[in-house]
């Protein structure tokens, strides 16, 4: 029978939360006893799972060392938290071991949402976050290569389908990690635009246009209605009277509408929740004594306005473990809240967005004015100079930029961090306008016209008019 375990501090989870929070703690003086519990077998960089669908990289390569938490000093447990006893600072593991601990970090993530309708654990039916996910998507692949391989006449079949429920980054890179893999693609979103908390309807139209070019059939402004099948889904019923019949032996559906933090295991009545994960103050203490919480399992404040928001992005990860092990140790320190700034790519197209969408911040009640402007990626004379447009939307009160977003065919994320960072310090289309920039032929557009300067110059002018 396995041992009992007793440890300083307790870490529940060994994703990003649980690598940063551990690794700053065991070098923390003085040292304590770190103890991180992972259920699954890898930590996965769950980014790149779609060019490991996509054939790009192997699935090994998406699995994270476990040296990343043991070099450090910590000891890295493989199992499950069955419950936790906060009261008396206890973990009870699946296999029955009692982990007694002084120090808690809860950092155990979200799960894919699924809606609650028949049919969504159909075994055809697949959400990607998890190793285990991935590989029943790859066999999937695999087992259908292989028949076409087999049967002589597998070239007159019609190809393997696939429906992917949900156009946000996630959606988008699945369908088009399926395109490479040669199949029909259904790509449905509810919103009538693609990534629609990234970027705004003026803003998606070249997005649109990059996925139609890639063979991408997308059902925009359309919502799931129902799953039709009992072992296997055999057709999608969508709104508008529109189906989509599927070849149970063959194809399958994808879901990537959301996550649900991973807390049901935690008493309600010892830790405060919202449907969107559990409440934490500024310092990500939990309302259990002696308990912290970061990451996708927590609901928190937008950076912006101080009302709640979604933000399960492993870059608000990793600052919120920072925040909570600096807080664990003894020193005051506060989380911001969520800027949200993210990136993703279609075709030879990269597109990010931060802060609010103009849509979004209208929903808040936030009146605001917005600018735009295109310029080529390099100098016009260069070879392959590609464009970059770049919006900026302002708070009318205020003139403080609350969201940003770009597209172009390169250095797009480089944009958007900086933006976020333009957010995050409250600059006004006056101050963003004097930024202070480099230039050269093959990076940026003429020494004159920066893309970012010039937008928020004509921001200026608009705001002076409003």
């Amino acid at each position: 029978m396995k041992k009992n375990i007793e440890t300083d501090v307790l870490i529940i989870g060994g994703g990003p939360v649980g690598i940063q929070a551990s690794r700053m703690l065991c070098t923390s003086k003085p040292k304590p006893r770190v103890h991180v519990v992972r259920p699954e077998d890898y930590s996965m960089v769950y980014c790149a799972i779609p060019y490991a669908i996509e054939g790009l990289i192997p699935l090994e390569k998406t699995f994270k060392k476990d040296s990343l938490v043991t070099d450090s000093g910590a000891e890295l447990v493989r199992g499950t938290v069955r419950s936790v006893n906060a009261r008396d600072h206890i973990a009870i593991l699946e296999d029955g071991r009692e982990v007694t601990y002084g120090k808690m970090l809860l950092a155990t993530g979200a799960t894919p949402f699924r809606p609650p309708m028949p049919g969504v654990n159909a075994q055809n039916v697949f959400t990607v976050k998890t190793e285990a996910d991935t590989r029943k998507i790859l066999s999937q692949l695999a087992r259908n290569a292989q028949c076409d391989t087999l049967d002589p006449g597998a070239h007159s079949k019609p190809p393997q389908k696939v429906v992917v429920i949900g156009a946000g980054a996630i959606g988008i890179e699945q369908a088009l990690a399926y395109r490479a893999n040669q199949l029909e693609v259904h790509l449905i979103e509810m919103q009538n635009h693609v990534l629609p908390h990234l970027i705004d309807t003026d803003m998606a139209g070249p997005v649109t246009e990059q996925l139609a070019n890639a063979g991408v059939h997308l059902h925009l402004g359309t919502r799931l209605e129902s799953l039709k099948g009992d072992q296997y889904i055999t057709r999608v019923h969508l709104s508008g009277d529109e189906t989509i019949d599927l070849d149970p032996e063959h194809d399958f559906v994808v879901i990537s509408i959301g996550m649900t933090p991973v807390i049901d295991f935690l008493d309600a009545s010892e830790f405060e929740r919202t449907s969107d994960g559990l409440v934490v103050d500024k310092h990500m203490k939990t309302s259990a004594p002696d308990v912290w919480a970061a990451g996708d399992c927590v609901a928190y404040l937008s950076g912006i306005d101080g009302e709640h928001l979604g933000g399960k992005l492993a870059t608000n990860a990793v600052p919120m473990a920072k925040v909570a092990a600096r807080n664990m140790m003894g020193t005051p320190t506060a989380y911001p809240g969520f800027f949200n700034g993210a990136a993703t790519i279609v075709g030879k197209l990269r597109i990010g967005g931060t802060g609010f969408t103009e849509t979004f911040a209208a929903s808040r009640g936030m009146k605001v004015y917005t600018s735009d402007v295109t310029t080529t990626a390099r100098f016009p004379m260069m070879p392959d100079a590609g464009s970059i447009k770049i919006k900026l939307i302002f708070e009318k009160e205020s003139d403080r930029l609350v969201g940003a977003q770009v597209l172009g065919t390169e250095a797009v994320a480089e944009r958007i961090d900086l933006l976020t960072f333009a957010i995050q310090r409250g600059v006004t289309a006056l101050e963003l306008s004097e930024l202070s920039y480099s230039a050269q032929p093959w990076q940026t557009f003429f020494p004159a016209r920066n893309a970012i300067v010039e937008a928020a110059t004509l921001a200026v002018s608009m705001g002076q008019e409003q």
